[in-house]
């Protein structure tokens, strides 16, 4: 006998709490889009589970109305391994920040990554700390000025999608927190991908750094500067598409404009499912204002996922050598009495 699954809406995912982002902040969006995708992946709302860290993202269990861990600085990756690894069935979302993730959290990302733990982590990147109103962040460009950094950065920043790749990542993609419809497929695709899903969002802070990614964002601008990824097509961009990418004698990529002599067939054309990354990582180091900044798909590609390979080891250690008793592991071994 099976039981239909109730007809879920987004508003069946909004909690009770008060929403406390300050005014237009980006993060209004993200929510907006992670509410709407829920309903439709056809999950009862008991199976979801969101586990966060520290910093305004981090309040995003609060507002959805599944199980939810508001846990502590960086260390939002560990706990939903655990989770993952011991409830299978949880469909986990880890929330965090270019702070919490990339500072006192980087290690435990990178290791979530490597190991390919079936997760889907966004990471709203905002260039600054926002909760603890306006320092510099890993990801704030070299000359920022900010509370911490009055005379301007003199950090290099780190590139999350960089991160990422170089840590193996099955499933890496970028969006901007405005771009709704673009937003909410990229969601889609990440709550379908077996192993570690990471996406970046450009999300505006518009309080403590306000357009920073005008550019990326601003309809009559963004046209300009961002270049659609899409599986299979040449990377083509431009308010009239009369601009694109293509890889030059030195194998590095250059902003070329279509006609006299150029024409498609001569761009890059985008291979999400290569197994070989450097065609990911050369695109998301291609930086405004030198090159338009890739937004979509940058790799998409199957490796076992460590749940799933530990669930199996767990089984068969199960099935060679019994159950186990916990009291007996402890007694086994050497001993000692202490009079």
């Amino acid at each position: 006998m099976t039981t239909e699954l109730p007809v879920l809406a987004p508003k069946d995912f909004a909690s009770d709490q008060e929403l406390r982002w300050c005014p237009r902040c980006g993060d209004y969006s993200i929510l907006a889009q992670f509410k709407k995708l829920l309903p439709t992946l056809g999950i009862p709302k008991e199976k979801f589970m969101i586990v966060s860290g520290i910093g305004c993202s981090s309040r995003f269990p609060y507002y959805v109305d599944t199980y939810g861990f508001h846990s502590i600085h960086g260390r939002a990756p560990a706990i939903a391994t655990g989770i993952k690894s011991v409830r299978p069935d949880l469909q986990v979302w880890v929330i965090t920040g270019d702070g919490d993730g990339l500072s006192i959290g980087g290690n435990h990302l990178m290791h979530v990554i490597r190991r390919n733990v079936n997760l889907k982590i966004i990471l709203f990147n905002n260039q600054i700390y926002g909760l603890t109103k306006g320092q510099y962040s890993p990801t704030s460009p070299v000359g920022k000025r900010t509370k911490s950094t009055p005379l301007g950065s003199i950090d290099n920043p780190l590139l999350p999608l960089s991160v990422a790749i170089g840590s193996e990542a099955t499933f890496v993609a970028r969006s901007v927190d405005v771009d709704t419809k673009h937003l909410i497929k990229i969601l889609e695709r990440a709550a379908h991908h077996q192993g570690t899903s990471f996406i970046e969002v450009y999300q505006d802070c518009n309080v403590f750094n306000s357009g920073a990614f005008y550019y990326a964002s601003k309809k009559g601008i963004k046209e300009e500067n961002i270049v659609y990824l899409e599986h299979g097509k040449p990377l083509i961009f431009g308010a009239d598409r009369d601009k694109g990418i293509r890889v030059n004698e030195g194998n590095r990529p250059e902003v070329v404009e279509l006609g006299s002599g150029i024409s498609e067939d001569d761009l890059l054309f985008h291979d999400e499912e290569a197994q070989e990354p450097s065609l990911a990582f050369m695109l998301a180091r291609m930086r405004h204002p030198e090159f338009p900044e890739a937004v979509g798909v940058f790799r998409s590609v199957d490796r076992p996922a460590y749940d799933i390979a530990l669930d199996e080891q767990v089984n068969e250690a199960i099935e060679q050598k019994g159950p186990g008793d916990l009291e007996a592991l402890f007694s086994s071994g050497d001993t000692w009495t202490v009079k």
